[in-house]
């Protein structure tokens, strides 16, 4: 019963989630490649490839993880990763959970039966891992995971299961690593603030290998502020625990402005986080011929920057010594992070003005998602803008 609920980031936004339907089966691309043996697959999952033709031994491996009611041929088709893995030279490998696991193909992120180090859909990814390094002489210091929504939140755990297979992650509208162990708990974490401190978070991590010292997987994490499925808090909360985990200060040490309305905070150049103004729930891609661009928009693919790009030249992807000094494309950049605008008013004005919303008659922070009473014009507070459309309680400070 299990793995046929209802569950997984889909539980707030069913509406949604059928616009991309629930086919048992998708027929892949021709150029995407079904493994049908590649060891142990206690998850049973399906394991399909992309291989730019001659690849050359000792190159870096990418696995890619679909979100809720996906497959991998929509993830081959729209996030960008093969036309990246033909330029920079590098095996994509695209894993593929299915209805029998669960009801909504959602790769079970928050059960500890198939989220943790050597069970279920965890072991299974890392069967896979294993088989294209065989097949292909990959460099095993070299292996990234991203993934959207189910599977942003399933890279997270995969970060923190296997450390020491994965140099870096890319966290597009997922949830920190361990947040959920039930499916009663996930969709509190998706949509809610859980109080943890960045310590508290990080130990999360750090329980899934005690005893590990590192060194620890670089993590780019994107976040739409207007996404209601996954909502922006958690963005700040992955900012916490990866922050956490490397040691470093959860202040940024740069911030810069990209395409999209997206702005970059960087911290350390350990952990990175993109956070896109307005955006909704999906991977974020920019169709096009230019140098940072890539991918196709469809549903939960949607337009405004290559996140596949960013993310790739942020683990060095584009070097092919492998360096870890991320290129830095044309930006504003600030030592510190944006100020903002302070705003006072009541609740039912800042819901009206765009900076808040509300649900069932309570009002909520965009961005933040912080809780501010009721939707009424004598209920009153201060909102302050940190980055575009990422808003947050100011009382006293306007």
């Amino acid at each position: 019963m299990r793995k046929l609920a209802f569950a997984g980031l889909a539980v707030i936004a069913a509406a949604a989630l059928t616009t991309v339907g629930v086919a048992a089966a998708d027929p892949p691309p021709s150029s995407l490649v079904q493994v049908s043996n590649f060891g142990s697959n206690p998850g049973a999952l399906a394991m399909y490839t992309y291989t730019p033709a001659g690849l050359e031994s000792g190159r870096p491996v990418v696995v890619a993880l679909h979100g809720c009611t996906q497959s991998a041929a929509d993830y081959y088709a729209h996030s960008g990763w093969p036309e990246l893995a033909d330029r920079w030279r590098f095996e994509v490998v695209f894993p593929q959970t299915s209805t029998a696991n669960n009801s909504l193909k959602c790769f079970t992120w928050f059960d500890p039966a198939d989220d943790t180090r050597g069970k279920g859909e965890a072991a299974s990814v890392k069967s896979m891992v294993d088989k294209a390094v065989a097949d292909h002489g990959s460099d095993t210091s070299r292996v990234y995971v991203t993934g959207l929504s189910a599977g942003g939140a399933m890279t997270a755990d995969l970060l923190a299961a296997y450390p020491d297979v994965f140099a870096g992650g890319g966290i597009d509208a997922g949830i920190p690593a361990q947040c959920a162990t039930s499916i009663t708990q996930a969709s509190s974490c998706q949509q809610n603030n859980q109080n943890l401190s960045p310590a508290q978070w990080a130990a999360k991590v750090t329980a899934q290998n005690p005893g590990y010292g590192g060194p620890w997987p670089r993590v780019a994490i994107w976040q739409g502020t207007g996404d209601y499925t996954v909502y922006p808090v958690n963005g700040t909360e992955l900012r916490d625990q990866w922050t956490a985990v490397h040691g470093v200060s959860q202040t940024p040490t740069s911030t810069q402005s990209l395409p999209g309305g997206t702005t970059l905070t960087n911290y350390a150049d350990r952990v990175q986080l993109y956070s896109i103004a307005g955006m909704g729930h999906g991977t974020a891609v920019d169709p096009g011929s230019g140098t940072t661009q890539c991918g196709s928009t469809g549903a939960y693919f949607l337009a405004g920057i290559c996140s596949s790009y960013y993310t790739g030249v942020f683990w060095g992807l584009d070097k092919g010594s492998g360096s870890t000094t991320t290129a830095t494309p044309p930006t504003t950049t600030t030592s510190t992070p944006p100020s903002g605008t302070c705003v006072s008013a009541s609740n039912y004005a800042h819901t009206q003005a765009g900076r808040a919303h509300q649900s069932g008659g309570q009002v909520n922070a965009n961005g933040s998602n912080q809780a501010m009473g009721l939707w009424n014009t004598f209920t009153t507070h201060a909102l302050k803008e940190t980055s575009p459309g990422y808003w947050v309680l100011a009382d006293g400070q306007c």
